[in-house]
């Protein structure tokens, strides 16, 4: 199984996740420190797993990444796509190398890496892809955060059409689209306190329980799983608003955050 963003966060709880359903693992990520003291931590609970530092915002990272994997012997028979970042500065007040890398890590390398693994998967007749979304994938775009939730919508339509071609040759596909989750997500980008404060404690899923949705979900192929109640509220209101509607229910949520 091979886990992008892997550091820390979701993709860290999936690695955890898969370890403990008998899978080892190949984790990737930019920083090697985290990368290894996890892969520590797996061996501990008896699972085997290669770290290969990568950053998928080079072009040329989702070959390398399967270069490396060849030559060390290894058969890559899953795949978690959940490497990211967002920028929320606005769409004018951010460097557009930024967005350029965004669209790098969260769009092109999970189709490229697919699109490199998955002929394999097919040929044994086994596989399992699972795309790291989101809710903001199935939501309107929101202000000041301008391209996260179009590339979450393009990976959800994305997994639903690999789902579509790939059903009946054993190779499961699914996209997980999680709400709020506790990581260091909104550290990153620097909006933690401003999210903590916008929202009430009970919209908030840790990373495990959103890994374990995200497991069952892709065993069981299903094409797309949002973890949550109220998630999967929030998506359907959203689907059946107006647009002038929605795009003055997400205003209002960017204007919370001050993003505008």
């Amino acid at each position: 199984m091979l886990v992008t963003g892997a550091s820390a966060g979701i993709g860290a709880a999936l690695a955890r996740v898969y370890a403990g359903h008998g899978w080892d693992l190949v984790l990737t990520a930019r920083r090697e420190t985290p990368l290894k003291a996890l892969a520590e931590e797996l061996a501990h609970a008896g699972a085997a797993s290669t770290v290969l530092t990568e950053d998928l915002a080079d072009p040329e990272a989702p070959r390398r990444l399967f270069g490396a994997i060849a030559q060390r012997g290894l058969t890559v028979d899953g795949l978690v796509n959940n490497a990211g970042f967002s920028r929320t500065a606005g769409f004018l007040n951010t460097d557009p190398a930024a967005h350029a890398a965004m669209i790098r890590v969260m769009l092109a390398a999970p189709v490229e890496l697919a699109r490199l693994f998955a002929p394999g998967m097919v040929e044994r007749d086994y596989g399992r892809i699972l795309n790291v979304a989101s809710l903001a994938g199935q939501m309107p775009a929101t202000g000041g955060d301008t391209l996260y939730g179009p590339i979450k919508s393009f990976l959800i339509k994305a997994s639903q059409g690999l789902y579509l071609e790939l059903r009946g040759t054993g190779v499961h596909v699914t996209a997980l689209c999680p709400g709020y989750t506790l990581t260091e997500f909104h550290d990153v980008n620097g909006t933690r306190e401003e999210v903590s404060t916008a929202y009430p404690a009970w919209m908030w899923q840790t990373a495990d329980h959103v890994a374990r949705v995200g497991y069952a979900a892709c065993e069981a192929n299903r094409p797309k799983v949002t973890p949550g109640v109220m998630n999967n509220l929030l998506a359907g209101l959203a689907k059946h608003l107006p647009d002038r509607v929605a795009l003055n229910m997400v205003g209002g949520h960017a204007k919370r955050l001050k993003r505008i």
